[in-house]
């Protein structure tokens, strides 16, 4: 096999099923995926979630994950914010021509492993090959499906006047990390992705927690944009407090460098859990003993006055509006 992607193995024939055998099945094959049928017979039973995501994230490699990997987290992270446990996987690739064979394995490869620290299968998949100039090395576009679990289901619509407002880490990290190594920036402590499927520990509040009322992955747009999607949803107001959101020193030092606001930076492994405040240090708890949850912090709290309204109130003693972002702050960051 040529060490470049040809047009040829996207043309559904034999280069086709070659590339798909030596490269795709030998990471990723199961049972169901290596049948080849045209579709896959799934059994599940109950409600499902479904969730569809592309990713075009720029650099493909990055310090903590690549393209391949932000795919499965991505939208296995998406599934599980239902309160539902991720099972199934297909993923759909478009190709540039020339592309490395080296870096498509690489990338198939750390989905594999991606898609089995998850839990969850990848059970069908496509490949198209498009000529050089069309596309910029490699898009992939992820469906993922889960069994719900909580019932009723987290939903931002909702949110309650006294629920307490958790974040399970550090913000920003997968955003200014992204946006460095893309830059060639370079800052005095190393900035990593936190891009990381987070379906287990979501599993276990939602088991121990079942008044769980919103689960929310806070990706494009960062913390401010996803609260103020829950506030709108549930007619709510949601009031932060500033000195309680945990900000690693070099995500706030290259923020001030760079003019940014880590509030409002992608994240790729943290999640926003609301719930009742009688359910918070528990909450919590379950969060801390997990790896992805150490830092989880009590940040504020659902409100019924200003209905549709995050606010901010700074480590000054005043209050700063924090409104959904605008427009595009950093492209093409999954």
């Amino acid at each position: 096999m040529s060490d470049k992607i040809l047009l040829d193995q996207g043309s559904g024939g034999l280069a086709s099923h070659r590339l798909v055998a030596d490269v795709f099945f030998k990471h990723l094959g199961n049972p169901i995926l290596n049948r080849m049928d045209d579709a896959a017979l799934l059994n599940a039973s109950g409600p499902l979630a479904v969730s569809t995501d592309s990713f075009t994230v720029d650099p493909i490699f990055f310090p903590g994950g690549d393209i391949g990997a932000l795919a499965v987290h991505g939208t296995v992270n998406d599934v599980a914010m239902l309160g539902a446990r991720p099972l199934y996987l297909t993923c759909g690739f478009i190709i540039e021509e020339g592309f490395a064979v080296a870096d498509l394995e690489r990338i198939v490869a750390s989905m594999g492993q991606a898609a089995r620290k998850a839990k969850v299968r990848i059970v069908a998949g496509d490949t198209k090959v498009v000529p050089r100039g069309t596309a910029d090395k490699i898009f992939i576009n992820t469906t993922g499906i889960g069994q719900v679990l909580a019932n009723p289901a987290p939903s931002g619509h909702r949110a309650k006047p006294g629920d307490a407002v958790i974040i399970s880490g550090t913000l920003g990290d997968h955003g200014l990390t992204v946006l460095s190594h893309r830059q060639g920036l370079s800052f005095e402590a190393p900035v990593q992705s936190d891009c990381a499927s987070l379906n287990h520990l979501t599993l276990k509040l939602i088991e121990a927690l079942p008044k769980v009322h919103v689960l929310r992955d806070p990706t494009r747009g960062g913390l401010a944009t996803s609260l103020n999607e829950i506030a709108q949803q549930s007619s709510v107001g949601i009031v932060l407090d500033e000195p309680a959101i945990p900000v690693s020193d070099v995500v706030r030092a290259g923020c001030d460098i760079l003019g940014l606001d880590p509030l409002y930076l992608a994240n790729e492994g943290k999640l926003i859990c609301v719930l009742p405040q009688k359910y918070a240090q528990q909450a919590l708890t379950i969060m801390r003993r997990d790896p992805l949850g150490r830092q989880a912090r009590v940040i504020g709290s659902v409100v019924a006055d200003r209905p549709g309204k995050v606010v901010l109130r700074t480590g000054m003693g005043g209050h700063r509006m924090l409104g959904m972002l605008e427009g595009e702050q950093l492209p093409r960051i999954c």
